[in-house]
């Protein structure tokens, strides 16, 4: 979808989910939040991003990239930084893949190793979802569980049938199309396979940064009045942040928080107050990418990577992931 189509669906649901909401009951909720939660909030995002550095690292360096944890840390926050400049969440990994390229001299093993981490925080994504559901099984409606239960069995069998299928079928009888995915998605899953270890470390890591999430928002849903079982949490946020990955929308601003809302409807929380905390936990997104953004500017001026940069376009070949 075109940048100009994004932008008007997150500013045109915004917009929506404004001018439908009651205020009262929106401002209630505000008030609601301290701002030491807000703050102790920042600071959990801070440290579960220092976490997803260690964890980007891994694979890295298990596809032989060789990346000194302080040009990570420098990349990393560059990339955090741009994906609030950027129109998805895959601008900020190209260019943190880019810049550990140029630190690494090594522009295969940085954009494979970006792939696969993001690969990983998918598969998060749907643990979290299939463990959130079966544990809230109970506090959802029995509609609610049963549509569940369909979404679980149909994804594991497109799983059992598909994954087999695109590995066994050659790239080139695929329909140009559709090559180039399928190509990274060979490799990414050649690229686990020979990396066991780093794998499981990388998923660990993601499962416990995710989890983590998870009960931030536990904390600012609490303090503006959600009151849900702990499991539903664990179904209806991950669920949330994975309709904002949609490429619909710019990062996934408003979907994110209408889902995250209309998931929560039905287990008697008002929209107003779904929005509220989701839209909270969106303003501890940008400015914990603002001071990533710093991070990566005082990085930039003061470290040197050891290793000798190459050029943006060597980190980008003519194929590749870019």
């Amino acid at each position: 979808m075109r940048i100009w189509l994004r932008i008007a669906v997150s500013v045109g649901l915004l917009a929506l989910l404004l001018l439908l909401l009651p205020w009262e009951t929106v401002r209630t909720a505000i008030e609601r939040l301290p701002l030491s939660v807000w703050l102790a909030v920042l600071g959990g995002f801070v440290a579960g991003h220092l976490l997803g550095v260690l964890k980007w690292r891994v694979v890295i360096n298990a596809s032989g990239g060789g990346l000194r944890f302080v040009d990570a840390t420098r990349c990393y926050a560059a990339g955090l930084f741009a994906n609030l400049c950027l129109p998805s969440i895959v601008g900020g990994d190209v260019l943190r893949a880019a810049l550990a390229a140029r630190a690494t001299g090594r522009p295969e093993a940085a954009i494979l190793g970006g792939v696969v981490d993001r690969t990983i925080d998918v598969a998060t994504l749907g643990i979290l979802i299939a463990g959130g559901g079966f544990f809230a099984r109970n506090a959802i409606p029995q509609w609610g569980r049963d549509a569940l239960n369909v979404a679980l069995v149909a994804a594991a069998v497109a799983l059992l049938i598909f994954v087999p299928l695109i590995i066994r079928r050659p790239l080139a009888s695929w329909p140009s199309r559709f090559r180039r995915r399928i190509g990274r998605g060979l490799v990414t899953l050649r690229s686990l396979s020979r990396s066991p270890v780093a794998a499981l470390i990388s998923l660990t890591l993601s499962v416990i940064i995710q989890s983590f999430f998870v009960m931030l928002n536990v904390l600012i849903g609490r303090a503006v009045g959600i009151e849900v079982p702990l499991p539903v949490w664990f179904l209806v946020w991950p669920l949330a942040k994975a309709a904002g990955l949609l490429p619909i929308s710019l990062g996934g601003l408003a979907v994110r928080d209408a889902t995250f809302a209309a998931l929560l409807v039905p287990i008697g929380v008002p929209a107003a107050i779904g929005v509220v905390a989701s839209l909270v936990w969106q303003s501890v997104l940008i400015v914990g990418g603002l001071l990533a953004g710093v991070v990566w500017w005082v990085m930039a001026r003061y470290t040197h990577s050891g290793a000798k940069a190459r050029p943006l376009a060597t980190a980008m070949p003519d194929g590749g992931y870019g």
